[in-house]
């Protein structure tokens, strides 16, 4: 139940309008000092009977007093209009000015937002055809002009009285859904906020992973492939020195191409704009690998332009990390590198003679970032070993996701 302070302050204007003209009469005529006091003390109460029952209102509003009933609040409403039709009836009757019948107005007005609408149409009705009644039914009433106009009167007032509160009412809700909507707009934007800085944070992490992927897969095999190479050559320094300055040259170089690739993975510098290659990179890649004590074989079929670069930069990555752990971990002479490209599927095979991995064992960084790599782009890999050598196959759709 809302009951607007307006309310209170209309009802308490029209008691002191009917006080003054109530008086202004009762000084141009004589009139008895007892129902003169009557008169004003019946206005008082009736005044005194909005501000409580307002008061009490609000109260029983408050989270605090939520645990009182509706049903009770209602009654102690249906009882302020029982008193308010019994106040205004006497005050009718010691009224001498005829103002006084304007109060009756009131009774659906409050009815209207103290115990709904349908109860104030209904006491509204029932007033006008009671009126109606006492004053067509009689036939000095109905001669009497200032009888129809005062039932005129009290019918416009009514109508009226409950347009305003409809309005009232209408307006009341707009301005509470408006409040409501815009506290949930404002709970959406800090969500929103909330999901905006959770997809920052997940978007610099996730491009935190691919760099770090891309340093380990590119860097990393470049600096494996200049260790191994400076190894060599100091290996072979006495022995071969034209072997010795080979691999010293070799070593050099990737250390080049993994300065290179440092900055193409900042972002600082580009080394070029042309399209990756894949069976150019294979070619140099097992050239660089290549050497008498770790062979290198290579062979590409089908062609490259039906798969697009995230496909082809994967397949060569997972070759360079293929390679690069048969180099260092296997113990074999021979790998054999098979890749075959279609208008489907990239494949990637590698096979090596060395002693394999015990089952179990841990994968590193490497191997770990290339099943992420693979993943992201709908692919697998699979790895099978065995005393007699390990196997790499890596797939991926042409039509990556």
């Amino acid at each position: 139940m809302h009951r607007p302070r307006a309310l209170t302050w209309v009802a308490c204007f029209l008691y002191v309008s009917v006080l003054i003209a109530g008086l202004a009469v009762a000084s141009t005529a004589p009139v008895d000092p007892v129902r003169l006091t009557a008169f004003a003390g019946a206005l008082v109460v009736a005044g005194v009977l909005e501000i409580a029952e307002w008061r009490f209102i609000q109260v029983s509003s408050q989270p605090v007093a939520a645990t009182n009933s509706t049903s009770h609040t209602r009654a102690v409403a249906i009882t302020g209009l029982i008193a308010r039709a019994a106040l205004y009836t006497l005050i009718t009757v010691l009224d001498t000015s005829g103002n006084a019948k304007v109060l009756f107005v009131l009774l659906p007005l409050t009815a209207y937002f103290t115990v709904g609408h349908r109860v104030a149409y209904a006491i509204a009705a029932t007033g006008l055809i009671t009126a109606g009644i006492l004053v067509i039914g009689q036939p000095t009433s109905r001669q009497d002009p200032e009888a129809l106009s005062d039932l005129l009167m009290l019918t416009i007032g009514v109508v009226f009285a409950l347009a305003i509160a409809v309005i009232a009412e209408r307006e009341e809700t707009g301005r509470h859904r408006a409040e409501v909507l815009l506290t949930e707009l404002t709970d959406a934007h800090a969500r929103l906020r909330e999901y905006a800085d959770q997809a920052i944070f997940l978007a610099t992490v996730a491009e935190r992973t691919r760099v770090a992927r891309d340093i380990h897969d590119s860097v990393g095999h470049h600096l494996v492939v200049t260790a191994i190479q400076l190894e060599k050559s100091a290996a072979y320094r006495s022995l071969d020195t034209d072997t010795a300055d080979r691999a010293l040259a070799e070593g050099r170089n990737s250390a080049r191409l993994a300065l290179d690739e440092v900055r193409r993975a900042v972002g600082a510098l580009r080394a070029d704009d042309t399209q990756f290659t894949l069976a150019t990179s294979l070619k140099a890649l097992a050239a660089r690998l290549d050497d008498p004590d770790f062979a290198v074989l290579l062979v590409l079929t089908g062609t490259e332009d039906t798969l697009g670069e995230p496909v082809r930069l994967a397949l060569y990555l997972a070759a360079q990390e293929g390679l690069t752990n048969a180099r260092r971990h296997s113990g074999a002479t021979i790998v054999a590198v098979r890749v075959n490209l279609t208008d489907n599927s990239g494949e990637l095979d590698i096979a090596d003679n060395g002693t394999g991995f015990a089952p179990g064992t841990v994968e590193g960084q490497g191997l770990s970032g290339m099943r992420q790599r693979l993943d992201i782009l709908g692919g697998e890999v699979r790895i099978t070993t065995s005393p007699k050598g390990t196997r790499l196959l890596a797939t991926i759709p042409a039509a990556a996701r």
